[in-house]
């Protein structure tokens, strides 16, 4: 990164944090975690999306600054604090994180017409998992089949709340939104029938492309890229999310 011009006409050198011993610019404004990716430092996250104001619902990408933990994806960029990220008992939390989503929701990765392209699974490769260690809930979710482009799997549901920010911020239809509380909290479709097929809803909105797992689904288009050639299949989680933000960076 280039030095920005002083008014007296020399260099000065961009404001850094450290993050696991090294320094790391930011520009005013950033993020922890938009600094980081920007200058190749991968932390994982799951509900953060550089085009939506971050709110920090899934604390995948907990970070310690100070001390203190912390979602870096809200925390913003500071000049001299020491962030931990790699810590192990930062891993460790956020496995576990990654371990109880698994385990909330139906998610049978070699079924799903989204294995190889699912940010959940990635991520549990890229954090180790071999299982999802805990019991699971297998909760009682509907499939949404009733819209002609659209297929719905409420099974996957991550509760990352993309889809509600998307179709409320960009498209302006708030077709999504959350219902419930703690462990009852659940993706719901906002129509009096509560089906997709009874909103405005259309495969190219905005909130149709974001989900990170498979509750959002296109119809007629499963599987047409084959397993073994899909985006995790031939790169890490870490790798698209770095190449991206170097990408968004030029």
């Amino acid at each position: 990164m280039s030095e920005a011009p002083h008014a007296s006409g020399r260099e000065v050198a961009p404001e850094t944090f450290e993050m696991d011993g090294r320094d790391v610019p930011f520009k005013p404004g950033q993020t922890i975690l938009q600094a980081a990716l920007a200058h190749g430092h991968y932390v994982p996250y799951l509900c953060y999306h550089p085009e939506f104001k971050p709110h920090g619902s899934c604390k995948v990408c907990v970070v310690r600054v100070n001390g203190r933990s912390c979602a870096s994806c809200t925390t913003p960029a500071h000049a001299g604090d020491v962030v931990e990220s790699t810590a192990a008992d930062l891993v460790e939390m956020r496995t576990n994180l990654v371990q109880f989503l698994f385990t909330e929701g139906n998610h049978f990765c070699p079924s799903c017409e989204l294995s190889g392209n699912c940010e959940l699974q990635a991520l549990g490769y890229e954090l180790g998992m071999t299982s999802a260690h805990y019991s699971p809930f297998f909760p009682d979710r509907p499939v949404d089949g009733s819209h002609a482009e659209i297929l719905l799997d409420f099974n996957r549901c991550i509760l990352c709340e993309l889809c509600v920010r998307a179709s409320a911020l960009v498209d302006k239809k708030n077709v999504f939104a959350l219902a419930g509380r703690g462990i009852h909290k659940h993706l719901i479709v906002n129509s009096e029938s509560g089906r997709l097929a009874d909103t405005n809803a259309a495969a190219d909105d905005k909130a149709m492309s974001v989900c990170p797992v498979g509750v959002i689904l296109p119809k007629r288009r499963g599987f047409r890229v084959p397993i073994g050639d899909r985006t995790y299949d031939r790169h890490s989680i870490a790798e698209v999310a770095l190449a991206a933000a170097a990408e968004k960076e030029q």
